[in-house]
C-alpha cells in the first residue's frame, strides 16, 4: 500500500542568504526539531546520506516506525533530497524534496517542497472484512501522513537560528 502527502511552504529566515543556504544544506540542523523524526543521522560523505525513523501513532495499528533513507544533493540555490529505496522492510517512507532561498530587500526566505510516500504492508484483503480493514487503514494512514507533512513548517521554524542582533 502506498500513501502520499506533500507540503510546500515558505519561511522567513533571520539572516543573510549565505546563512540561509548553510541552514538548508544541513539537515541535521534544519530537521532536528521535527518531533516525529527519530534517530536522525547525516553522513559526512558527498553527497551526504540522511537516515532517520519516522515514528507515528496510527489508529488500528498503534505505533508505526518507518525508516527513511535519502541522499542530499547540494544545488546552486539550496539543496535537494532524493529518496533511496529501503530493501527488506515491511514499512518504510520515501522522503524527497527541495529547498531554496530567495533574497530581496525585505529579507531572506526559505522555500521548501517536500514529498512523502509511505510504503505499508497491509493485511490481505481476501474477504470483505479484509478489504474494509484495508480501506480504513489506508484512510487513517493518509490522514496521519498529511498531518505530519503539515507539521513541517513549525518544526523547521523551531530549528531556525535566533534573530541576529541589529
Amino acid at each position: 500500500m502506498l500513501i502520499e502527502a506533500e507540503q510546500v511552504f515558505s519561511l522567513p529566515f533571520p539572516g543573510d542568504q549565505a546563512a540561509a543556504l548553510a541552514f538548508l544544506r544541513d539537515p541535521a540542523r534544519s530537521l532536528s526539531r521535527l518531533r516525529f523524526l527519530h534517530e536522525l543521522t547525516v553522513s559526512t560523505e558527498t553527497p551526504a546520506e540522511v537516515r532517520a525513523v519516522l515514528v507515528v501513532q496510527m489508529p488500528m495499528l498503534g505505533s508505526v516506525t518507518l525508516p527513511l533513507h535519502s541522499r542530499l544533493i547540494v544545488t546552486p540555490g539550496g539543496a535537494r533530497l532524493e529518496s533511496l529505496p529501503i530493501a527488506d522492510e515491511r514499512a518504510w517512507i520515501e522522503l524527497s524534496g527541495e529547498g531554496s532561498t530567495d533574497s530581496n530587500p525585505g529579507g531572506t526566505t526559505l522555500e521548501y517542497s517536500f514529498h512523502f510516500t509511505a510504503h505499508l504492508e497491509a493485511p490481505s484483503a481476501e474477504q470483505w472484512g479484509g478489504a474494509a480493514f484495508e480501506k480504513m487503514v489506508r484512510a487513517a494512514a493518509a490522514r496521519t501522513l498529511t498531518r505530519l507533512a503539515q507539521e513541517l513548517p513549525a518544526g523547521i521554524s523551531a530549528a531556525l537560528p535566533a534573530q541576529p542582533d541589529t
